[in-house]
């Protein structure tokens, strides 16, 4: 692993570990911040299959629970691109829910907001590149297209070897 991999991914991690902390510990004033959020995505999530509880204290707890969990795992490099994908997809509500500037009407606490809120979304931009960090291996893209380059030219390969063997046979039998 380089060494920029070894540093960056617990420096991308802290931040998940200090805001599942923080949730854990005022999670009632969390669920006030989130209860208007997860009263719109709730029943679209269960309409789409998802069981999801309906009270926003459970909700921020699992939210929590795995910022910790994927942020451990992204920490010490084990399943690095999934569990920033796992980050990603939990902080687009965090965000929302906890950085709504447009809604403040005091201008030190809407820049306060509006810092944190691109703060996010700056993380978010680093587990977008941690997400598809192959490390320098090929892709699942590049190995998909090298397996179709390497099945047409087998192919052609078989093509003539077969156009070849019916030559044969047809000098064999005249």
């Amino acid at each position: 692993m380089a060494v920029s991999r070894l540093l960056a991914r617990p420096m991308l991690s802290s931040m998940f570990f200090v805001g599942a902390a923080n949730a854990l510990k005022n999670t009632d004033a969390m669920a006030a911040k989130a209860a208007p959020l997860t009263a719109r995505l709730v029943p679209l999530a269960r309409k789409a299959g998802a069981p999801l509880p309906d009270d926003p204290a459970t909700l921020v707890r699992v939210n929590a629970g795995v910022q910790v969990a994927a942020a451990l795992a992204l920490a010490t490099g084990r399943a690095p691109r999934t569990s920033a994908a796992v980050l990603l997809a939990s902080l687009v509500p965090t965000t929302l829910a906890g950085h709504p500037f447009w809604q403040e009407e005091d201008p030190a606490t809407r820049q306060q907001q509006k810092l944190s809120f691109f703060k996010n979304i700056s993380m978010a931009g680093g587990l977008m590149i941690a997400a598809g960090d192959t490390e320098g291996r090929p892709g699942v893209a590049w190995r998909a297209r090298r397996a179709a380059k390497d099945a047409r030219r087998e192919g052609r390969h078989l093509a003539r070897a077969a156009r070849r063997e019916a030559k044969l046979a047809r000098a064999q039998l005249t």
